[in-house]
């Protein structure tokens, strides 16, 4: 078959496939052409999900009628005034956006230049472009997108409900206008409530209005700069965590990105936190020079390149970790209305009070507190429940406050410790909070003397190919402080001569392979380092106050002071919170008194 060319309406389509993949990836070109035309106000209007329509309007520079035509044509394009692709300040440079979604859309385009005298539109339908007319807009630019991949009917084919569709256009704008507090903008969707986010001060405020209260009230400030490069932005406490990586916000230099860099640091950052197969919620902004980041790796522009890859890790790892040192001694204040949720039912359990009163589940006199001290009318004793006598070491009434989770008062089933303090009442899971306690206390062992070595009475011999050896040669002395020394042993392989001594019986070629799979897909291996932290992990869950001891008032009141002065004391080695606070509000609404 004899080579030809394509035609320019089927390139378009084609074209088309990459950068406008659903009506999500339009929206997103749009609005960001907007922004990059410096809008302050930005209006999404969607229906069917936007394969009926996606109409955006701004008030942006606008375009006079000369540049309508050119705006449509491929690769041209206002944003790139030089051919330095290393020096991008804008969202779009390529110059494709518009023409592909008008290859296979019906699309008209409104426009007026910033001072002109008159608005000009021009339509195109599957890829064929009327001449500029006269229209009426008062100032900025309107895109209307109509019927969506009409012109391309095998793509409908895989668009999921006009309902999911929907709910992907609006993840698209809360993430632009996160990056964008400074800009108004105005999402609406067939008939439903307008979603709107108003221009905000700054960043914070726009993080609220997107992520919500919950988040920002639980949330650590990240502020961390190195080597020209910087993140900031808000990460949210371990306790505080999702199913899905929906709530995870990655921009780079003002761009949303999905980079498998960012995402492997923020899942690094949480590591020993988060429960498992939890994500943790973050909105993170990373900046960093224009020359050392490369945002033409796709059409979509939603996936980038760093030229230090490494150190870009390593700085978000250690920004949210340092965030996260002081702000992880606190659990999530959503806990306390999930808490006082269950225990509602139990006081309205739809019974009756005579039912209540003949319950012999119900008791009107908690189990733990000592028969001395409840006080009642003769008349009552014999209706009323014996309550069961405890060590009157773990009652007692509570003392004068002396830290932030207060004073123990009282131990529950030999597992809860019930503190008071000034603003209300915590409840402590002691096998959770002494476990993490033990386990930092073992991290900061093995950074202030270091990893125990063992040697091996017969080195292992690794092979590997040759890229992986080189990979873990090259970092022989980074591994080595970890208590893994290795060297090179002729050929692809490897000769390891000591192990660390918390590992055990390990399998030395499993662990070896690992951590170079990881500096291949990473530029950096953790994969050791994670591997002793789990051993610590689990030594300090064997080595800690279990459930079911009875401790005396003074060993509880040690264990609270030891929580406020470790770091992330708010959650165990798995990520389970280790205590709940509920303020004395809360308290008063439970038995209705407020």
């Amino acid at each position: 078959m004899p080579i030809r060319r394509l035609p320019e309406t089927l390139v378009n389509r084609i074209a088309a496939g990459e950068v406008v993949e659903r009506p999500a990836a339009a929206v997103k070109e749009l609005v960001e052409n907007a922004l990059d035309a410096g809008a302050t106000s930005v209006d999404i209007h969607l229906r069917e999900g936007g394969q009926a329509l996606i109409s955006v309007v701004d008030d942006g520079c606008g375009m006079g009628r000369d540049e309508l035509a050119l705006a449509l044509e491929r690769h041209a394009t206002s944003k790139l005034p030089t051919e330095d692709l290393w020096n991008i300040h804008s969202f779009g440079f390529r110059g494709e956006a518009l023409p592909s979604i008008a290859a296979v859309s019906r699309l008209s385009l409104i426009s007026r230049a910033r001072g002109g005298d008159d608005a000009w539109q021009v339509d195109v339908e599957g890829g064929a472009m009327s001449a500029p007319r006269p229209a009426a807009l008062a100032a900025g630019t309107r895109v209307d997108v109509r019927d969506l991949f009409y012109a391309t009917p095998a793509r409908l084919k895989f668009l999921k409900t006009p309902r999911t569709e929907g709910d992907y256009a609006r993840e698209v704008v809360e993430r632009l206008a996160l990056a964008h507090p400074g800009v108004d903008f105005t999402f609406r969707e067939d008939d439903k409530k307008p979603l709107h986010y108003p221009r905000c001060a700054d960043v914070a405020a726009r993080v609220a209005d997107v992520m919500g209260r919950d988040f920002a009230q639980n949330a650590a400030l990240i502020d961390i700069e190195r080597g020209g490069s910087a993140v900031t932005g808000f990460a949210g406490l371990p306790t505080l965590h999702a199913a899905t990586a929906r709530g995870q916000y990655l921009f780079v230099n003002g761009r949303p990105v999905r980079d498998k860099t960012l995402v492997s640091a923020l899942r690094a950052a949480y590591g020993d936190v988060l429960p498992s197969g939890r994500h943790p919620l973050a909105v993170l902004f990373v900046t960093v020079p224009a020359a050392d980041v490369d945002v033409n790796v796709h059409p979509a522009k939603t996936e980038v390149r760093f030229r230090d890859a490494a150190q870009m890790r390593g700085l978000i790892i250690s920004g949210i970790r340092h965030a996260l040192q002081g702000a992880a001694q606190f659990t999530a204040s959503t806990l306390a209305p999930q808490a006082l949720a269950m225990l509602q039912p139990q006081v309205n359990a739809g019974f009756s009070d005579s039912a209540v009163a003949g319950s012999q589940g119900f008791s009107g006199v908690p189990s733990y507190v000592p028969r001395s001290s409840v006080s009642y009318a003769p008349m009552f004793a014999e209706s009323l429940p014996q309550a069961r006598s405890v060590d009157a070491a773990s009652v007692m009434p509570a003392p004068a406050s002396s830290g932030r989770l207060g004073a123990a008062v009282a131990q529950l089933h030999g597992t809860f410790i019930v503190a008071q303090s000034d603003s209300g009442v915590i409840i402590v899971d002691q096998h959770a909070a002494h476990e993490r306690i033990v386990y930092e206390k073992m991290k900061q062992a093995l950074g202030a003397e270091g990893v125990r070595r063992q040697i091996l009475l017969v080195p292992e011999v690794v092979d590997m190919d040759e890229s992986s050896m080189h990979a873990v040669v090259g970092r022989a002395d980074q591994l080595a402080e970890l208590g893994l020394v290795i060297e090179a042993f002729g050929g692809n392989a490897v000769l390891v001569r000591e192990i660390p001594a918390l590992l055990g019986q390990a399998d030395v070629k499993g662990l070896l392979r690992d951590i170079a799979d990881e500096i291949a897909e990473q530029g950096d291996s953790r994969a050791l380092r994670d591997r002793l932290e789990e051993v610590c992990s689990t030594l300090a869950c064997h080595g800690s106050v279990r459930a079911g001891r009875t401790l005396t008032i003074d060993e509880m009141n040690a264990l609270l002071r030891q929580m406020e002065t470790t770091p992330n004391s708010g959650q165990c080695n798995h990520g389970r919170p280790t205590y709940v606070e509920l303020k004395k509000a809360d308290l008063e609404k439970l038995f209705d008194r407020r």
